[in-house]
């Protein structure tokens, strides 16, 4: 299986701890966010990841290297300064990452969340919803009893983990874009679907939320 991680972010609401670190390096009990992702991509059986930079990219590069000490192979996409969003940092990245449907998901994202059962997408993509966090009570996509996501209410929040066919991005121009506006025209025309998780779950923007990975995680790593 063929992966992406979207490490190019700038992290502006951590303040101090990204000043000088990009945030994928930030310490998760022992082991960066990114480093954790890549040990459990291993894990589900993806061999190849590709690794989108920008703000201080470079450290990324030097703390991960080519992937080998993962079990993974590791090539990077280098973006210029200046946010390209998730879509946009997809797009340019699409060339290293082949025809087949490729496993996509945000470095800052603390989950058990088994990257091996998202299986193979029956139309563009498979997206991983979780229940609504306090921080994003709204929502993103319904979801129907045949797991087809919708725009309908209730909503529940898009966790940042997706299986992707390259073909969602055909005929879209490079530059800054969100997943948002590549997702909604898909589901609009019935052709993406969902998985619920409702297990461990952190979008990493803010210090309080580090600190709650932090927690989750050392709990989790007790229980094994």
């Amino acid at each position: 299986m063929q992966a992406m991680i979207l490490a190019a972010g700038r992290g502006e609401r951590m303040g101090a701890p990204t000043a000088m670190t990009p945030k994928p390096l930030l310490n998760l009990n022992g082991e960066s966010l990114i480093e954790r992702q890549l040990r459990r991509m291993a894990a589900a059986g993806v061999v190849d990841v590709v690794i989108n930079l920008s703000y201080r990219g470079e450290q990324i590069r030097s703390t991960v290297g080519d992937g080998s000490r993962f079990g993974v192979r590791i090539r990077y996409s280098e973006e210029a300064p200046g946010p390209l969003e998730t879509a946009g940092g997809i797009i340019q990245a699409l060339p290293l990452l082949g025809d087949a449907p490729f496993l996509v998901t945000n470095a800052d994202v603390v989950s058990d969340f088994d990257f091996s059962g998202l299986g193979s997408p029956e139309d563009s993509g498979t997206l991983v919803l979780v229940p609504n966090p306090a921080h994003h009570p709204a929502g993103d996509y319904g979801i129907d009893d045949r797991l087809r996501l919708n725009l309908d209410v209730p909503r529940y929040t898009f966790s940042g983990i997706s299986l992707l066919s390259p073909a969602l991005f055909t005929g879209l121009a490079p530059g800054r874009r969100s997943l948002g506006q590549v997702f909604e025209p898909a589901i609009t025309a019935g052709k993406l679907s969902g998985l619920m998780h409702s297990g461990l779950w952190v979008d990493v923007g803010t210090p309080e939320r580090l600190a709650l990975a932090r927690r989750a995680v050392a709990v989790l790593d007790s229980d094994v």
